[in-house]
């Protein structure tokens, strides 16, 4: 009895089945059709005044600037030389993944911002206050904010790279520093900076890879010859590290190097 309502009753089924997809593509075909929209940027026409055309060259120019930001914060700060400084002392602990890297780049930028905190209360004040209260014009405020930075640059860096650059370009020699090409002068900056972090990494080496040396020579006096020095001499260049105030010392060397 089973077996014959189920062979009667899968004819049934296959159609209402397809009774149920047809009325299902049917409602689709009835709803409208929903199509993704578009999103057009265009530029309007009716800026025919130079006042019009100005502001927005302006806007394109701040635009512009706020996409190159890192690259500013990077190559006009000091930045550069606190960042190798940090890398420098990892390594000579011997300590890859302590601290961090976002810790590391973390206190760089914020010593970065100590660092530079006089030249961007000058920016701010010659420069951008007047231009937000309509007291200078747009040129006139980026000339403002370019004669403090250009005096931070100019104070680090070293004629013998600054003349790379002049011979690179065979342009000729400037009559006097305001006249150096601001290209040109953030070239010679990063070299500068390089230069100097190198130096103070260098520093700071010296007396882990004497304790190194120390530790080395003591485990090969005792025929340990298996054990990895490394893993000796990295406890105690912490505890001389902690027991010197390291970060202290070397936050506040860092800092009066930009005095």
């Amino acid at each position: 009895m089973l077996k014959t309502l189920s062979g009667k009753a899968a004819p049934l089924l296959l159609l209402a089945l397809l009774l149920d997809l047809f009325a299902a593509g049917s409602a689709a075909a009835a709803q409208p059709d929903l199509s993704m929209p578009n999103l057009q940027l265009t530029l309007a026409g009716g800026a025919t005044e130079p006042g019009n055309v100005s502001l927005a060259l302006e806007i394109l120019f701040l635009l512009t600037i706020l996409s190159l930001a890192p690259a500013i914060v990077l190559t006009c700060t000091s930045f550069v030389r606190i960042i190798i400084v940090f890398h420098f002392l990892r390594q000579a602990m011997g300590i890859q993944q302590v601290p961090p890297t976002q810790v590391l780049a973390a206190l760089a930028i914020f010593m970065t911002v100590a660092i530079m905190l006089p030249t961007g209360k000058q920016v701010n004040d010659q420069a951008l206050q007047p231009y937000l209260e309509e007291r200078i014009g747009f040129d006139e405020a980026l000339a403002a904010a370019e004669a403090p930075i250009r005096v931070f640059l100019l104070k680090h860096t070293r004629e013998k790279d600054l003349s790379i650059f002049y011979a690179i370009t065979r342009m000729e020699r400037p009559a006097t520093p305001q006249d150096v090409p601001m290209a040109s002068l953030v070239a010679a900056f990063i070299v500068s900076e390089l230069k100097t972090g190198f130096m103070i990494g260098f520093l700071i080496y010296i007396p882990f890879l004497m304790l190194d040396m120390v530790v080395s020579s003591i485990l090969l006096a005792m025929g340990m010859m298996m054990l990895p020095p490394m893993m000796v001499s990295m406890p105690f260049k912490l505890l001389l590290f902690v027991m010197v105030d390291g970060w202290n010392l070397l936050v506040g060397t860092l800092v009066d190097s930009f005095a």
